[in-house]
């Protein structure tokens, strides 16, 4: 039974709690709304002395990290070389660092040549080097050759040490006060906190700014106004803010999300713009070279700086499988490794102790042993025992910059007998640097046996000397997930190579893989040979990445705006504008303005064109290929004179390439120099005898020139090239023109029996008959 009484004073008490609590959830609603409403559409960067408070630990490590000490003012504190009016001998020249008021002098070979006096203004890094940077007009900041190694505590010269077999001088692009030392474009956005650019490609001028000097809390976890109200805030409140109110996630995500998040510096890249933070897509901001040649060697290894992205997501690591990622091996506020002087250990986290850290594993002697030391390829030494530290045989290194030894992250069994094969380095003979590489691959042998796993060195090799049996290789590497991203990019990238009618239906599936940089190589792969190729690229104008989306326009644009079809031609105006902002953005490059002047071209407009192609030349003169392209370009405007001097030019220095020489000969007709039109056209063709078009074209001038015997010679040599309807009916006609009646029924008869429905042949044998 029912106790009434004690129900009713029950529901008394609820329902007083109801009215008491109804006032504090109202004013829960109105403090979550308005602080809701206080959220900044667009928040802005607040400092990293906002952070200490909350975040002393993290700040404690980032304090004397390299991160901290990227960049900064030139002062008594922040300069490490001497500037005691010392001699400097570097590039057959001898400079000078001195004090003068209290400045930070150099006096070196300046923009004319002769010796001047200049002002250090900014340091940038700290460890193993220290470089120095002047100011100069236009904003620019450039940095100097004569460095500082802190290591010995000595100043270096970078011609003298980096660009060793170069004549490089003052009209050089690789000269200290040219283009590629230049800060604002080569060095500053991974140096600075929220960098912007701001080049005028106009007025070749710069107005870069930062937020902060070094790379503080705010470059890798982005604007931090909304992440201090979201900390001003009562616990129960805070919902209102994702991810704590930061731009950028770097908890909760997977290892190639988070390590796409330091791929925007530690990767070699194209820029797209300035950093977005309104997104984690690093390729709606940036495109990720992939690890071909000559970056990297064929099989991956880095040759030039890399800066790590490209070689930690083509190894086993980085894989679905595995996903290993950044901070397991370093401490990302300090950028040291989580421990220091046990390298070993770094690798034993995952790894088995018994069965890696032993002597029937790395088969070296340990630490105290006797032995001699080993002198690398690259100076380094090593002692008896480090044979058996896992980064000596998996992440072997070389120096750039001179004297910055780093190590490559592709984690790499030793593979001796690519060494052999295909000329690439290995860690055996990297240290053993006496030894032939026929030696370590014997001692493999020994230990391992003979067998070899298959290697997408194998593959690229046949694809780059274009091997038949390349093409299901590259294919089994695309559908191989055991391979990571970037490999399976650049396979498809090679496909290219091979990019035909049977492939398309493969390539289409590529355009909508889940990796950016997958279908970004899909799109590159595509040659627009026809309308359905074009056709492949019309729906990928809308996709999510920028970089993919503009690619597919940047391909596009080449066959023009009219082409492309109502239903896809605002999707095309949008993705080209995005282009041509890129090419903007990179138009303080020498091939930013050349692509830029590319893109006028293709847009018929070829004043601009031409203002950009003078522009990018004489900032790199040894570009020679621009030369080439403004040759096209005073042909299609009808200065041929200009467009003939530039082809000799161009030819001087590249005296093999046989398409240039081919095109020269045409412009030669074109200009009626028939003879050497002629030399032009046949020296094309001794070059690369494979092209029928080249072929036919001599033997037309040939015809025209009266030299009946030669013009039928080429005929049949097109013919041994393509034996199709259209080459065989020109010989006929040849034949015909020429009064050759015998030799013209015979072929017409042969046609007619290999293109029976070709019906004007029966007409052409009954006229000869």
């Amino acid at each position: 039974m029912i106790n009434t009484r004690l129900y009713s004073n029950l529901m008394l008490v609820l329902v007083a709690a109801l009215i008491l609590l109804f006032p504090i959830y109202l004013l829960f609603q109105t403090y979550s709304a308005k602080n809701t409403a206080k959220i900044d559409a667009t928040p802005h960067f607040v400092g990293h002395e906002t952070c200490i408070e909350c975040h002393l630990p993290e700040y404690n490590d980032w304090m004397g990290s390299h991160h901290e000490k990227a960049m900064d003012v030139a002062n008594d504190t922040t300069v490490l070389a001497n500037f005691n009016n010392v001699s400097i001998e570097g590039n057959g020249m001898t400079h000078r660092a001195f004090m003068q008021d209290g400045k930070f002098m150099v006096n070196t070979d300046g923009a004319d040549g002769t010796m001047q006096d200049f002002e250090v203004k900014y340091v940038f890094g700290y460890t193993p080097l220290q470089q120095y940077l002047v100011e100069f007009d236009g904003g620019r900041l450039q940095t100097l050759a004569l460095t500082w190694n802190t290591l010995d505590n000595v100043w270096y010269h970078m011609v003298d040490s980096v660009y060793k077999d170069q004549n490089i001088h003052h009209d050089n692009w690789l000269h200290w006060t040219n283009q590629a030392q230049n800060w604002n474009s080569m060095c500053a956005d991974c140096h600075s906190t929220n960098l912007q650019k701001n080049y005028d490609h106009i007025n070749d001028t710069y107005a870069t700014t930062w937020s902060e000097i070094n790379v503080s809390c705010e470059a890798c976890h982005g604007p931090s106004s909304n992440h201090l109200k979201w900390a001003a805030l009562p616990e129960y409140a805070r919902d209102e803010y994702d991810n704590y109110g930061l731009p950028i996630k770097t908890s909760g995500i997977n290892n190639e999300e988070y390590v796409d998040n330091c791929a925007r510096c530690h990767s070699r890249r194209s820029s797209l713009s300035d950093f977005d933070y309104t997104t984690q897509n690093i390729h709606n901001h940036i495109i990720p070279n992939l690890p071909d040649v000559p970056t990297w060697h064929l099989d991956g290894q880095i040759q030039d700086e890399d800066y790590v992205y490209a070689s930690f997501t083509q190894s086993k690591m980085y894989t679905k499988h595995r996903e290993v990622q950044c901070n397991d091996c370093h401490n990302v506020h300090s950028g040291r490794l989580l421990f220091d002087t046990d390298y070993n250990r770094l690798c034993l986290q995952c790894h088995s102790a018994d069965v890696y850290d032993s002597y029937t594993h790395h088969f070296h002697k340990e630490e105290g042993m006797p032995g001699e030391a080993v002198i690398s390829d690259s100076g380094v030494r090593f002692d008896v025992g480090s044979g058996t530290l896992c980064i000596n045989c998996h992440m072997h290194g070389q120096y750039y910059m001179g004297v910055d030894y780093r190590r490559d992250h592709s984690f790499r069994i030793p593979r001796p007998d690519l060494s052999i094969k295909y000329g690439v380095p290995n860690a055996c003979n990297q240290c053993h640097a006496d030894k032939s590489n026929q030696w370590s691959e014997n001692y493999v042998t020994q230990w391992h046996g003979e067998s070899r796993t298959f290697h997408f060195a194998e593959a690229f090799d046949e694809a780059r000397n274009g091997k038949a049996e390349a093409l299901p290789r590259l294919k089994g590497i695309i559908e191989d997930e055991l391979y990571t991203h970037n490999i399976r990019s650049l396979s498809i990238q090679y496909l290219g190579n091979y990019f035909q009618d049977s492939l398309k239906n493969e390539v289409e599936n590529y355009l909508s893989n889940l990796y950016p940089d997958m279908r970004l190589a899909a799109v590159r792969a595509i040659q627009l040979n026809s309308e359905s190729d074009a056709a492949l690229l019309y729906p990928v104008l809308s996709d999510d990445t920028k970089a993919v989306r503009t690619e597919a326009a940047r391909i596009l644009s080449t066959m023009g705006a009219e082409q492309i079809p109502a239903k896809y031609k605002k999707a095309y105006e949008t993705a080209i504008k995005e282009y041509e902002q890129i090419l903007i953005y990179n138009a303080d490059f020498p091939l930013g303005k050349f692509n830029l002047a590319n893109y006028y071209y293709n847009q018929a407009n070829y004043t601009d064109a031409e203002t950009f192609y003078l522009r990018a030349l004489k900032q790199d003169e040894e570009l020679h290929f621009i030369k080439l392209n403004m040759a096209y370009l005073y042909n299609k405007i009808q200065k041929n004179d200009k467009a003939e001097l530039l082809f000799r030019d161009y030819l001087n220095h590249e005296p093999e390439d046989a398409v240039a020489m081919y095109s020269f000969g045409l412009l030669l007709s074109e200009m009626q120099k028939y003879d050497e039109s002629l030399a032009f056209l046949v020296k094309s063709y001794s070059l690369q005898p494979e092209r029928p078009r080249v072929a036919h074209n001599i033997a037309m001038m040939y015809d025209f020139r009266g030299n009946k015997t030669e013009a039928e010679n080429y005929l049949k040599k097109e013919i041994g090239l393509i034996n199709n309807y259209n080459s065989n009916a020109e010989l006929l006609r040849f034949y015909l023109n020429n009064g050759m009646n015998p030799k013209a029924l015979k072929l017409a008869k042969q046609m007619q029996k290999d293109y029976p429905e070709a019906q004007e042949l029966e007409q052409v044998i009954e006229r000869l008959n």
